[in-house]
């Protein structure tokens, strides 16, 4: 592929930085606007916990199909085109949820969420590897807090009109035309990565102990992270009996702490280590929800939120930039192959506590990220940075 090169220009640098950072951003609107109104659309259409989850399952599906797509087309196409249309698609489909009138439309409109968000992912991804390759240091924290940011940002905005009873609808519509206004204007200065004619024969990738263990912690932490974002909200409402606005509230508590622990992300990588700091983190997130889930009072549960939001934020960007490392050349492949296995935890979460929360209740159900995300602080030496000899991919 054609990289940037470090001796770029410092404003050229800034520029394609910025622009990076507004589709993280951007992409964290969207998917906080969905997670925080899911209440409203499961209410909408009287879905029982099951059938959600069921739902939600076709946005996964949607997501894994685009994300392997997006991977192999790096390949072929300018990554920026692929992450472009990709965002234009995520935003098209936000307001088809809310207009859905029954459960198979609603999946449907999920899958086509589902696909956006998921060949966004690997192209957003690939571009912030390449940048921070660019600068020399860790950054990949930096637009993973962008991502949080917009996620805040979404949420509060979800919380305040959904007090003031504006329907899902009218509000998803208006993401989508500011979004999308957002991406057709930042496309133009997103690095552009041409793939080199014949170079995706040369070699292909190898199942090594190394990637193994990246895709365990991408694994936990997707699977966990999604949970916080698609069951929270409910989980407060529906067994702490909380009202909407505070439990988009409590929502609203998991993502500041997260965006605060991913800005702090890239000085502590440097200063500890990406193995120490994802180990720590991931024990924080289980020991936080483990707090959140005991509460029986629902402000008594926000410090616990605040702890999985510190927690949670910084090993998905840690196992990102590992594997954008692995191999220059490949960037592509490497970061489809792990990201697969995280969102083999979203194909997975969403029916799991689903049906765990039918028979048992959802905080048992909640009970599995727990365990999940303390074994991936048993995965943590995955990050450990490797010899400039060392490579996963065979002739």
């Amino acid at each position: 592929m054609k990289y940037l090169s470090r001796r770029e220009d410092r404003p050229r640098l800034l520029t394609v930085r910025l622009a990076v950072v507004a589709f993280f951003f951007l992409n964290g609107v969207m998917t906080a606007s969905l997670s925080a109104r899911l209440p409203g659309i499961q209410m909408k259409l009287a879905l029982p916990a099951g059938q959600l989850g069921l739902a939600l399952l076709g946005c996964t599906v949607g997501s894994l199909i685009a994300m392997n797509a997006a991977g192999r087309g790096t390949r072929y196409i300018d990554s920026r085109i692929i992450t472009t249309l990709a965002a234009l698609l995520m935003a098209g489909s936000l307001p088809l949820m809310a207009w859905a009138p029954t459960l198979p439309l609603l999946v449907l409109a999920l899958i086509l969420f589902g696909a956006g968000s998921g060949a966004m992912d690997v192209g957003m991804n690939l571009l912030g590897v390449e940048v921070e390759r660019a600068h020399g240091r860790p950054i990949m924290n930096s637009f993973h807090a962008c991502f949080s940011v917009g996620s805040l940002v979404g949420a509060l905005l979800s919380s305040m009109l959904a007090a003031l009873r504006v329907d899902p609808g009218t509000h998803f519509l208006a993401i989508a035309l500011v979004t999308g206004v957002g991406f057709v204007g930042g496309a133009r200065f997103l690095p552009s990565m041409t793939p080199v004619r014949g170079a995706s024969k040369k070699r292909s990738l190898r199942l090594s102990p190394t990637l193994i263990g990246m895709g365990t912690i991408a694994f936990c932490a997707l699977l966990s992270v999604g949970a916080l974002f698609d069951w929270s909200a409910i989980y407060l409402t529906g067994t702490l009996h909380a009202d909407a606005g505070l439990a988009a509230a409590g929502f609203a508590t998991f993502l500041v702490c997260m965006a605060m622990g991913r800005m702090a992300g890239d000085a502590l990588t440097t200063r500890i280590g990406a193995v120490a700091l994802a180990r720590s983190a991931c024990l924080l997130a289980a020991g936080g929800l483990a707090l959140a889930l005991l509460s029986t009072w629902t402000p008594a549960a926000f410090p616990g939120l605040a702890l999985v939001g510190v927690g949670l934020s910084v090993p998905l960007p840690l196992v990102m930039s590992a594997a954008g490392r692995i191999s220059a050349a490949r960037s592509g492949d490497t970061l489809t192959a792990v990201t697969t296995w995280g969102y083999a935890g979203l194909l997975a979460g969403p029916t799991i506590i689903g049906f765990i929360a039918d028979h048992l209740g959802l905080r048992l159900a909640l009970a599995l990220v727990v365990m999940l995300c303390l074994l991936a602080s048993l995965c943590a030496p995955a990050l450990r940075p490797q010899r400039p000899h060392e490579s996963q991919e065979t002739p």
